[in-house]
């Protein structure tokens, strides 16, 4: 049985969901860190043990033990310390999914310093935005024009930002002087040339589990982009996304795909994968391609998988029978609602359900289908432990079964749960507003069935109000997705005189229809036979593709925006 497991939790088996819920349990030790206490302790009780297996569209491979990360990353760790970077010190990466950035991340760890995870698709002002509200102190990027031309381009604007150090993923003839005062340096110059040795800080330099580790600039509805703090215990809080949820399993390949610059890598590709003894699969690739994702899934093995609804929809269109998916046990989703219509084909292709887990930025996964539950199609299953999850409307009141309300984590003066967000830097006012009283709102509105499933509605501010009634874009999402025409679709309130607001439906067809007047009426008709006439989208828009964040989640305020003439900012890519 996984030693790492047993000392961080007390129970690890468990007969049933309720025994689940009741009975686990997370010890938070007082210094724990992840370089320290996971990484290096693998690499002490199982060197050869396989943590990364990484591969790219040009077919490169790099395969990386424990033994092998716990070097590489002290001999960054000793790399970025002779460049003044130390425990505080606050650090941003730009570098997709390549293999470097499990090394940068653990060093970083190691060091007490505080990691950004960030998009190499981020603008010159998205740079300048970050830098300077983190102050940070050294950026980690993917070299290509693209991120070099926005990163030089903010630097006159970011007077903190003195280290810049290039992961050469790709030649390039540009030149390395980003100006006279700053130059790029090269990732695999400065650990070649580090010492791999290196002692487990003490004293004042030593970290504690209370001390800042990850911040996420996270992606609001409007404005700009907040920055969600996570502690040092935050990665034991991931032991319930991964073990519970994601079903990882040791020595096993695990397969989540995300962009590093998205929390939900922080969920699926490092921290609670690790912790389980199960290797982190990755697939760097520059754009999302269903048909070679589900080749290198074959190729590769993987045992557990999970990817955006978007994801799963876009794999459907392709000759599914052509890929040998068996070795998969386990399919799991988030990072938007899963619609029915898409875990009922995907059963029919594979044989299995997928099983979806819900969250944000600021924690681990809230509800989830766990081993014990059956996958309930349009639902987000049942509260994760520790979180104490409650529905309460605007009050603070629990509502009954079948009735609406917003989505809190409760009890947070009784015991503060591991892997939840601590607050938002520099910005106390906020913090004390989300996580200093009795219950964290989440602002997303969801309804439990008499069973004690949660099925999500729609965020608090995407809910449409029309002509009185309250109606969920989610569930006018869902009944379009079963129209053989629609691919994927954003419902959105479209300003209205009369009634305030109407339904509107932004719609990506499938290869085999084209828009025309005709099929706008028959998507309406659709809608109103199979859900209550009131919610049919009285406009629907047909377009080439929906906007998204890098984590694969539709912007739907940004469409609404667009559609009321307002600003809309790009601060939360």
């Amino acid at each position: 049985m996984n030693h790492l497991l047993k000392q961080y939790c007390p129970r690890i088996e468990f007969d049933s969901y309720e025994d689940f819920y009741q009975n686990f349990k997370i010890n938070v030790p007082a210094n724990f860190n992840f370089a320290y206490d996971v990484v290096d302790e693998w690499a002490h009780v199982e060197p050869e043990k396989i943590a990364l297996v990484w591969c790219d569209d040009a077919d490169d491979e790099k395969v990386l033990t424990f033994a092998q990360l716990s070097e590489l990353s002290k001999r960054f760790a000793n790399a970025l310390r002779a460049q003044g970077i130390g425990k505080g010190d606050i650090v941003l990466l730009m570098l997709r999914q390549r293999w470097e950035y499990w090394v940068s991340a653990v060093a970083l760890h190691r060091l007490g310093a505080i990691l950004i995870p960030a998009a190499v698709q981020l603008s010159t002002k998205d740079i300048i935005y970050r830098v300077n509200s983190a102050e940070v102190k050294a950026l980690i990027a993917l070299e290509n024009d693209y991120v070099f031309t926005q990163i030089e381009a903010a630097l006159p604007e970011c007077p903190t930002l003195g280290t810049l150090i290039s992961v050469n993923a790709l030649e390039s003839t540009r030149p390395i002087a980003a100006n006279e005062e700053i130059a790029w340096q090269s990732w695999d110059s400065l650990v070649e040339q580090a010492s791999a040795e290196w002692q487990r800080p003490q004293g004042e330099l030593a970290t504690t589990s209370s001390d800042i580790m990850l911040i996420y600039f996270t992606s609001g509805t409007t404005g700009y982009a907040k920055m969600c703090c996570h502690n040092f215990a935050h990665p034991l809080g991931h032991i319930i996304t991964a073990k519970y949820w994601q079903q990882v399993q040791e020595n096993k390949l695990h397969c989540s795909v995300t962009d590093s610059g998205w929390a939900k890598f922080g969920w699926g590709k490092i921290y609670g994968q690790w912790i389980a003894g199960a290797a982190v699969f990755a697939y760097d690739t520059g754009k999302f391609d269903p048909k070679r994702l589900l080749e290198r899934i074959a190729r590769y093995q993987v045992t557990t998988f999970c990817v955006p609804p978007t994801m799963y929809r876009f794999m459907l269109q392709e000759d599914m029978s052509a890929f040998d998916l068996s070795s998969v046990e386990t399919f799991a989703t988030a990072g938007e609602p899963l619609n029915a219509e898409v875990t009922l084909k995907w059963e029919e292709a594979t044989g299995k359900r997928i099983r979806e887990g819900f969250g944000q930025s600021e924690g681990p996964v809230l509800l989830a289908t766990f081993p014990w539950l059956d996958p309930k199609p349009g639902s987000m299953g049942k509260p994760s432990p520790l979180m104490n999850i409650k529905l309460l409307d605007t009050a603070g009141r629990e509502v009954p079964d079948g009735d609406e309300g917003n989505i809190c984590v409760t009890g947070l003066k009784e015991a503060y749960p591991p892997g939840l967000f601590v607050g938002y830097y520099h910005d106390e006012m906020r913090t004390e507003e989300s996580v200093g009283g009795a219950y964290y709102n989440l602002n997303d509105v969801a309804w439990r069935d008499s069973d004690g499933y949660f099925t999500f509605v729609g965020r608090s501010d995407d809910v449409i109000k029309c002509s009185g009634y309250r109606i969920s874009p989610f569930e006018v999402e869902s009944v379009l997705l079963e129209h053989p025409a629609v691919i994927e679709s954003a419902v959105t309130a479209y300003p209205d005189e009369m009634r305030g607001s109407v339904v509107k439906a932004t719609v990506v067809l499938t290869n085999d229809y084209s828009a025309s007047d005709d099929l706008v009426k028959e998507l309406q008709n659709y809608v109103k036979h199979n859900t209550a006439p009131y919610k049919y989208p009285r406009i629907v828009e047909f377009v080439d593709e929906l906007p998204k964040t890098i984590g694969g989640k539709i912007k739907r305020a940004q469409i609404a925006a667009k559609d009321a003439g307002r600003t809309w900012y790009e601060e939360d890519k």
